[in-house]
């Protein structure tokens, strides 16, 4: 099978502050001073990419919220994620966290390439295309490969990360904190708890919520929390394997947080007892 990385979307000393991609500042830039071809895609595919023809566009199913198609060309594929409605820094706060997995060489990711603004509106990424097998990989090998992924990334500031960025579309708060209780308090569940009021306008679980917000230190007593790496985001549909079998995970939501805090999409990622017990 052959699907798309980062729907979206690596040695293992971790620096205090990822490499920061080029791409990543393209938004400093004034637009006016920045000149947009019609198709800044095909241009940096046609030139950094250093392709000299691109071959086939094929559309790429399994996104909710972007387009994803596939460049092939005579340098290889591309995987690009085209946004109508968002501006860059969605995309590159997704790059950022991509570049800071890849960057602990662990647990195979797409490397991006490039993150810009559309001339009509919108922004694109483009990243290294993974040619995805026929299963998810081992649970064993996913188990381990994300415990060094954990081991090797670790943060000097805290917990948080460097930007904020989304999970799916709703925005994620990644303010730097010294302490995790703190943290996650107030920018997990103190943050969503304040979305679904908004929403909803259910006080009773608001008013729930806010009681474990302010009683959940004790869960956390005698236990040494160190910000790791994570993903983010790891449910199933952002889990999968090259063609040789390795696990690879995408469309991250990165942050530095207590390490387990990765296992709270386990109601929705499939693990099993051999992914924890690697």
């Amino acid at each position: 099978m052959v699907a798309h990385v980062g729907v979206i979307s690596a040695g293992c000393h971790f620096p205090s502050r990822p490499r920061i991609p080029q791409f990543y500042f393209a938004k400093r830039r004034p637009l006016a001073m920045a000149a947009l071809s019609d198709d800044p895609v095909r241009e940096w595919i046609l030139s950094e990419g250093k392709a000299t023809k691109i071959t086939k566009i094929s559309p790429v199913g399994g996104g909710c919220i972007n387009l994803a198609s596939r460049y092939d060309t005579d340098a290889g594929s591309f995987f690009v994620k085209t946004n109508r409605g968002i501006g860059p820094s969605m995309f590159e706060a997704e790059a950022l966290g991509l570049s800071a997995m890849y960057d602990t060489g662990t647990i195979r990711v797409p490397k991006p390439l490039k993150v810009g603004p559309l001339p009509t509106g919108g922004s694109y990424i483009i990243m290294e295309f993974i040619e995805f097998g026929a299963s998810r990989g081992t649970q064993p090998s996913l188990g381990r490969k994300l415990a060094e992924m954990h081991k090797a990334g670790k943060s000097e500031k805290g917990f948080g990360f460097y930007v904020n960025n989304t999970i799916g579309s709703t925005p994620q708060i990644n303010t730097w904190s010294s302490d995790w209780i703190q943290f996650y308090g107030e920018h997990r569940l103190g943050y969503q708890l304040k979305l679904a009021l908004d929403q909803y306008g259910d006080s009773s679980i608001y008013e729930k919520g806010q009681r474990l917000i302010k009683n959940m230190a004790p869960l956390f007593e005698n236990v040494v929390i160190e910000p790791c790496l994570l993903h983010g985001d790891l449910w199933s549909g952002n889990i999968s394997s090259d063609k040789n079998g390795e696990p690879v995970i995408l469309d991250p939501a990165c942050y530095y947080g207590h390490h387990e805090a990765e296992f709270g999409m386990s109601w929705c990622a499939g693990f099993g007892a051999s992914f924890y017990s690697s």
